[in-house]
């Protein structure tokens, strides 16, 4: 397959349930990312997070990795040219993205793989699956986040650890530290993937959405300031919400609670 052209190499599908699903699709080398990749993959998320079909979104990788990287043949391009747009940013694209992403992580996560991952919202990683930092390994500085990202989320002294020595930490490790969400065996992985992402899909999109939104803005804030935000968030919505909804929202409580009630 010819890396000429992206085409096949970030796969897209839609399913009827609103569940959309993205693949780093080149396997031979193990999903690492060419210039054209990058800017598909950030496409892909773009185009998403407008398509109102799709509900949530559920990002793999073929074969036996998530993504090694970026393919370091391509780096200069990269980091001198594309990296400053962030149209072509797929990190940038993740995150701005309103649709929950969920990730479906396998094999390894490597610099770039491993930015991208903590881009998504929920994570799932097979069994065995390792995270690596290699950007001390290679000399590279990282902007798609990772330096930022990850010691708010594992704490700054592991997340040193992990960087400083560019060794890989394991999705077991991970999930202890609150970095994955479920470990699964290898041939479950996009069985829980598509299992949470039906879940997510079955509940009202429009809160979805906002919750997702606040809660990922609320994050970059100080507590204070982020409990405002959600205070903030709230009263707009109620404000907007008319009598007919209120009453809508009391009858699905109502109905739920009776079903409850049944089963007792």
């Amino acid at each position: 397959m010819s890396d000429s052209s992206s085409e096949n190499l970030i796969l897209v599908s839609r399913e009827p349930d609103g569940i959309a699903t993205v693949t780093i699709n080149r396997p031979a080398s193990l999903n690492s990312l060419s210039q054209l990749m990058i800017t598909d993959l950030a496409r892909a998320f773009k185009d998403l997070g407008r398509d109102g079909s799709v509900r949530v979104i559920i990002l793999s990788g073929s074969g036996r990795a998530f993504c090694s990287g970026l393919d370091l043949t391509a780096a200069e391009q990269v980091f001198k040219g594309g990296m400053k747009d962030k149209e072509y940013d797929p990190v940038f694209q993740m995150e701005q993205c309103p649709k929950p992403i969920i990730g479906a992580i396998n094999g390894v996560a490597v610099t770039a793989g491993f930015e991208i991952a903590l881009a998504c919202d929920i994570l799932v990683a097979a069994k065995g699956t390792k995270f690596m930092d290699t950007h001390t390994r290679f000399g590279i500085v990282p902007s798609w986040g990772l330096s930022q990202k990850l010691p708010r989320i594992i704490g700054p002294n592991k997340a040193r650890e992990v960087s400083l020595t560019a060794m890989p930490f394991t999705a077991e490790e991970a999930q202890k530290l609150g970095f994955v969400n479920y470990v699964v065996e290898g041939t479950e992985l996009l069985k829980k993937a598509r299992e949470i992402a039906r879940v997510v899909a079955h509940n009202n999109h429009d809160i979805v959405i906002r919750y997702k939104s606040v809660i990922n803005d609320g994050f970059k804030l100080d507590l204070h300031h982020a409990l405002a935000l959600e205070k903030e968030r709230a009263y707009k919505y109620y404000e907007k919400m008319t009598t007919e909804q209120f009453k809508k929202m009391q009858e699905f409580v109502a109905v739920r609670s009776s079903k409850k009630s049944s089963k007792l």
